[in-house]
């Protein structure tokens, strides 16, 4: 069967975009210019940059044109980026991101809630447990990067000040949170998938429905083997994060 017209144009753009014949924030021909370029019709065009706008490739300006998008800078997540370093602000996003203090921002709402059966079995806990969740947006110098909902156990956190957003962001992160309350963390659990993104998420981290997210699920644990924070999903545009492990093998 013969590929349609719009996805063959589609993709010779891509083409010309990754070759860099259109370079970043350059806009590319007019709709009627490609029309006579391709010799069809507006609407063949137009699917053509609706698709390439899904991909994050293009953006529409109202009476401006067609532009090629910036490409944002790949970050890496290292497998270390939990660990103290010393820096008395630092947090695994702003490691990640490579930014300092002042270049990070949160947008955070906190509720109570009673854990669900999937909540229940991530925390290892009877489902009904009154739990805090934290729903967190990570701003790098002003762009969203980064969504997660973050849950406590309310019995851990209830009137400290863990549980009051206007403690956000909390330097060191949730490992330093958990330590001023007088839990010790000992262990940090990471689970990775893949998938497009929901509408919110799209709309959230402003990346178009055709750019594939990271979804993870992180537990922090004590030295008791308690499970007391549970970050379910955190989520990350995936086409420019690398996920970096190191694995030490013995002879």
């Amino acid at each position: 069967m013969a590929q349609p017209e719009y996805l063959r144009i589609a993709a010779d753009l891509r083409r010309r975009i990754s070759s860099g014949e259109w370079e970043p924030g350059g806009k590319i021909p007019t709709i009627p210019d490609l029309c006579s370029a391709y010799r069809v019709s507006d609407t063949t065009i137009r699917n053509a940059i609706r698709l390439l706008v899904g991909e994050g490739l293009v953006e529409t300006r109202a009476r401006a044109g067609t532009f090629v998008r910036p490409r944002p800078p790949v970050h890496r997540m290292a497998a270390d980026r939990y660990r103290n370093t010393g820096a008395p602000h630092a947090t695994p996003f702003t490691r990640d991101q490579g930014i300092g203090w002042s270049e990070y921002r949160l947008d955070k709402r906190f509720e109570k809630m009673q854990a669900d059966s999937e909540l229940a079995a991530l925390f290892e806990c009877e489902p009904g447990e009154r739990l805090l969740a934290r729903h967190f947006v990570f701003y790098d110098n002003g762009e969203p990067t980064q969504m997660s909902t973050s849950f406590v156990r309310w019995s851990d956190v209830a009137g400290t000040p863990v549980s009051d957003p206007i403690y956000e962001p909390w330097p060191g992160g949730t490992r330093a949170q958990m330590a001023s309350i007088g839990i010790r963390v000992t262990r940090i659990t990471e689970s990775f998938t893949t998938a497009m993104p929901t509408e919110v998420e799209a709309a959230t981290l402003r990346i178009g429905a055709g750019i594939p997210v990271l979804r993870y699920t992180r537990r922090h644990i004590a030295d008791t083997g308690r499970i007391v924070e549970v970050a379910h999903p955190i989520v990350r545009r995936g086409d420019t994060t690398v996920v970096d492990f190191v694995i030490d093998l013995e002879d």
